[in-house]
């Protein structure tokens, strides 16, 4: 059997993002992949590389093209195909943001802290997102504090991106104390790939800040398949889960990735063994390039109900569908 590629010695999580993955032949190198079969499938387009960080590579079965935790990162010339339904923004986020935020139900808003990722999803509904038009930490923090002021009927504050956790623990520090002083902010919801791809971004100084806040702290990952959920990634999804409030997960129904229920139910059991609780199961949003991963509609109701009948209630993921206009996600 192949050995999986090595990790470097013990690193900061900004190391770990330094010394990602960018290069096409590097990563067939590091899986024991055929360069040219991989080109013959791969094609980075220039405004979303390919971006994946060695750890997360690390868990990845060399010579097999088929691994799905590399279907979710390399990028694939069938990303330029057109496809019918297909756009930039398919939840219409762009109608809805003011001053940095984006509010599309009562009560909670999103707040784009941050346009870069630890890893690039090639499902990613945010890839052509304008990150440069919308950023609240471009001009600090106070006019995005300032608007929250005068929207008292938003208590929870959402944490996207990108990923927040791209952010140092100072910039986070200094948002979380201004979100503190506004008596209607109760709950700060982080999303977070960062503890699944770069686990070293949970470090002492985050955990303090986390669990020395007045909010109420729920922190929600995103983990797609059994097999991110390593030993390594346990430990730090436990370490998360005891300065949390609550800790969720997210996955996307991706084919070829995901899309049966064996791996399904292992992923809510791995999940439930790391101390999180499975949360949502995201139809494909569909955004230019990503036509590739969608599950058909039926298919996945037989999924899901196929998933009820194998696991307890709790660990069952609620499938969902984002539509524009809704008051919520919709379920299926």
């Amino acid at each position: 059997m192949t050995a999986p590629p090595k990790l470097p010695p013990e690193q900061t999580w900004q190391q770990a993002l330094q010394h990602a993955v960018r290069d096409l032949d590097e990563l067939a190198s590091l899986l024991r992949l055929p360069a040219r079969e991989l080109r013959a499938l791969a094609d980075a387009a220039p405004d979303f590389p390919l971006l994946v960080p060695r750890g997360f590579i690390a868990r990845m079965r060399p010579g097999d093209l088929a691994d799905p935790l590399l279907l979710q990162v390399l990028p694939q010339r069938r990303e330029k195909q057109q496809a019918t339904g297909f756009e930039a923004d398919p939840l219409g986020e762009l109608g809805f943001m003011d001053k940095s935020l984006m509010q599309k139900y009562p009560g909670r808003a999103l707040l784009i802290a941050s346009g870069a990722c630890p890893v690039h999803c090639r499902y990613c509904f945010r890839r052509e997102f304008p990150y440069q038009d919308q950023l609240a930490s471009r001009s600090g923090w106070s006019p995005v504090l300032d608007a929250l002021a005068t929207r008292p009927d938003i208590e929870e504050l959402l944490l996207s991106g990108g990923d927040p956790l791209s952010l140092s623990n100072r910039r986070l520090a200094s948002l979380l104390e201004g979100l503190e002083r506004l008596p209607s902010i109760q709950c700060l919801r982080i999303h977070t790939r960062f503890p699944v791809t770069i686990p070293e971004r949970v470090d002492a100084e985050l955990q303090r800040l986390l669990l020395n806040a007045r909010l109420k702290i729920v922190v929600v990952i995103h983990s797609n398949h059994p097999n991110e959920l390593d030993p390594k990634i346990e430990a730090v999804l436990q370490r998360l889960s005891a300065h949390t409030h609550l800790l969720l997960n997210q996955a996307v129904l991706l084919r070829g990735v995901n899309d049966d229920v064996d791996t399904l139910a292992a992923l809510s059991r791995r999940l439930f063994e790391c101390r999180v609780q499975p949360y949502y199961l995201h139809m494909l949003d569909r955004v230019n390039g990503t036509q590739h991963f969608e599950t058909e509609h039926n298919e996945a109701k037989r999924l899901a109900a196929e998933l009820r009948k194998r696991l307890p209630g709790y660990l069952v993921p609620r499938l969902v569908r984002e539509v524009p206009g809704e008051l919520s996600k919709t379920l299926i």
